[in-house]
């Protein structure tokens, strides 16, 4: 059986290591099949396919989406995408502008709850200034010693209500789907378990992807529980998504995860590589 982790992050984005490093990583773990899914992010696909390639390690180039859908941020996974593709490369540079501004705007907000100089601090955590993040500007406040560790400062200070919450309005699903689907790529719904939605939202969110062209959903990954991993492949059986699994790592130390440690997916699901040629 394969080992396969198809969701993780290099510093490109708001992973901590580079890809290179992410890439040896997977192959020490015993990852057999392995992507890079930096967020709104592609640049750092062909580091990542080299040093794949150097360590016998089975390649997918991929990227995570940032989309905004009925008042919250999902994250679409591309698996297998053309990274060079152009409307994929438009499109998710029109989605990164924005963040700066975004992240002034939380370091003031910081600020004013006693977390001072937050956007420099951030900054310095940052591996792409394009892609200043929530999760850099947690990795600051751990540093000042004001929490233990980021998810403390996500749950005080940057989640929806907190002082350092600021919304940002990303792609729209449909563009997500498309800028994929266009780039010779299979979209993935990245960790379901993580969107406070109704039942009957979470309706609308699978109906509409599978009608957009939205061909498989995360089963296995970090950020669900054991009992989600059952729950979501019962959504999969229901729409007839295809699984996938990823870790979601973002750095040592850091992820709930490591890269390449989850159980396989559940039995009576199609893999969502279970027609590539590996």
């Amino acid at each position: 059986m394969l080992n396969v982790d198809l969701h993780c992050h290099s510093n490109v984005s708001d992973g901590i290591l580079p890809p290179a490093a992410v890439a040896a990583r997977a192959k020490a773990n015993g990852v057999d099949v392995w992507a890079l899914t930096d967020h709104d992010e592609i640049s750092g696909v062909a580091a990542a396919r080299a040093a794949a390639g150097a360590l016998d390690l089975g390649f997918v180039p991929g990227v995570e989406i940032s989309v905004t859908w009925a008042g919250q941020t999902v994250h679409i996974v591309g698996l297998q995408i053309d990274e060079t593709n152009p409307a994929l490369v438009q499109g998710l540079a029109a989605t990164r502008n924005g963040r700066e501004g975004r992240a002034r705007e939380m370091a003031g907000q910081l600020a004013a709850a006693g977390i001072p100089d937050a956007f420099e601090g951030a900054l310095r955590h940052v591996g792409n200034a394009d892609l200043m993040s929530r999760t850099h500007f947690a990795r600051y406040i751990v540093e000042l010693g004001r929490c233990v560790d980021t998810k403390e400062v996500f749950r005080n200070y940057l989640i929806e209500g907190k002082p350092g919450y600021v919304p940002h309005r990303w792609a729209s699903l449909e563009q997500a789907v498309a800028w994929i689907g266009g780039a010779g790529g299979v979209a993935v719904i990245a960790h379901p378990g993580r969107y406070r939605y109704s039942d009957m939202e979470f309706g609308v969110l699978f109906d509409q992807f599978k009608q957009m062209g939205g061909k498989a959903i995360e089963v296995t990954t970090g950020s669900h529980t054991p009992d989600q991993y059952e729950e979501y492949a019962r959504v999969a059986r229901r729409y007839d998504f295809l699984a996938s699994i990823g870790s979601d790592f973002h750095g040592p130390g850091e992820s709930r995860v490591d890269l390449g440690c989850l159980p396989p997916l559940p039995a009576g699901l199609t893999p969502v590589w279970h027609d590539w040629a590996l």
